[in-house]
């Protein structure tokens, strides 16, 4: 990768009358003009994820007028997106994320080219995939598609806008501008455990924050594309909702970083797959029917539901007794499962299952015998009852 950022792969077409009225307020900023502007114009822009990120940086680049924008998601509209995937809407719930957003990007703008890559990022699709588009932004948000896509632009040698969010906090930064700038390994060496931090599902975020960091990351690719102010390349912006506060922390590439060479498995590099599935797999579970059918037939039972309680008030599975996973791992919580688990059959659940099985593992730990609902709670939505609403 050269020190010169700038990469617009196609400069030789000019605007039309259209585009000159559409865009005249950025022909008359003195730092965009009719250059900058055919520099939109020549760009490829590469989004991975049109969800929360995803939305705004989509909307903006395409109203920017960014020529041709690519869209790699392989989800479905569902009603829980649309608190903050404003790209999305009512109309859509159940299409495919990559056909809703190109509609309504071609809506918003005719003149975008968007492709879209109904699929999901894998190491072994990601460098032909990423290879075309002149920079990436990364919309996603898990550790494993961070660091693939880190790696990936590192060995292409294309920048990376980057963006996080959870709760009422976010991140921003632009990674591997030059050969010199810091990637998303100089941020985050090592991946965290696995369910160290909680997902959005967990956790919850506040709708405008994604919309917030999407947009500065839009804004950061549009100062890439046009080579105009001062990128984030070697700073992290970090944005407290809450207290509206941006502080700006200084990024540098760590001396003797080992050199990205090849892509890898991601998910066993996170830990989200290897050993501890195989315990997964090797614990007692059964699946939503199962546990309906137990519950109907008057099984003498515990249904220990080990969300966190601000999930509980938005579902619950009834008759399901709610004790947090944090309280398991603490231990504080340990003889009350154990009171209520005697001379009774044991099932615990969560969203999806995972929280549940780690729950299954610890009450092992302390010789309490516990069967994991699979699928949880989400499985329960969709296949027993579905009043129950999913989020």
């Amino acid at each position: 990768m050269s020190d010169d950022p700038g990469f617009p792969s196609n400069l030789s077409a000019d605007l039309s009358a259209e585009e000159r009225a559409r865009y005249a307020r950025h022909l008359t900023l003195p730092e965009v003009g009719l250059e900058g502007q055919r520099c939109l114009k020549g760009a490829s822009v590469l989004c991975v994820g049109s969800g929360g990120l995803g939305s705004p940086l989509l909307l903006y680049l395409a109203a920017a007028g960014v020529g041709r924008l690519g869209i790699v998601d392989f989800d479905v509209v569902d009603h829980s997106n649309l608190q903050r995937q404003v790209v999305h809407g009512t109309a859509t719930v159940g299409m495919a994320k990559t056909s809703s957003a190109r509609h309504r990007i071609e809506d918003l703008n005719p003149h975008c080219r968007v492709e879209e890559h109904n699929l999901k990022l894998t190491a072994a699709n990601a460098l032909e995939l990423l290879a075309s588009y002149d920079l990436v932004c990364d919309g996603t948000d898990n550790f494993p598609s961070r660091y693939l896509i880190n790696d990936a632009c590192t060995l292409l040698g294309k920048p990376c806008i980057y963006g996080s969010v959870q709760g009422f906090e976010g991140q921003v930064s632009v990674f591997n501008l030059t050969a010199s700038s810091p990637n998303y390994r100089d941020l985050v060496p090592e991946p965290p455990p696995p369910g160290l931090v909680p997902s959005c599902a967990q956790g919850g975020v506040l709708g405008v924050m994604p919309g917030l960091i999407g947009i500065l990351q839009a804004t950061e690719a549009i100062k890439v594309i046009t080579g105009i102010g001062r990128p984030l390349d070697g700073r992290l912006l970090l944005v407290d909702g809450l207290a509206m506060r941006f502080r700006e922390l200084q990024l540098q590439p760590i001396p003797g970083r080992p050199q990205v060479k090849q892509l890898i498995d991601y998910e066993a590099f996170c830990g989200v797959t290897g050993a501890a599935s195989e315990e997964v797999a090797a614990m007692d579970s059964i699946n939503v029917q199962e546990l309906k059918q137990r519950l109907d037939g008057g099984e003498a039972l515990v249904l220990l539901d080990v969300r966190n309680p601000p999930e509980a008030e938005v579902a619950v599975i009834p008759g399901a007794e709610l004790i947090p996973l944090a309280t398991i791992e603490s231990g504080e919580a340990v003889e009350r499962i154990r009171d209520l688990a005697a001379g009774k059959s044991l099932y615990v659940h969560c969203k999806l299952g995972g929280r549940s099985a780690k729950a299954v593992a610890l009450l092992a730990g302390h010789g309490i015998d516990a069967i994991n609902v699979a699928g949880g709670i989400d499985a329960w939505s969709q296949q027993v009852d579905p009043t129950v609403p999913r989020y």
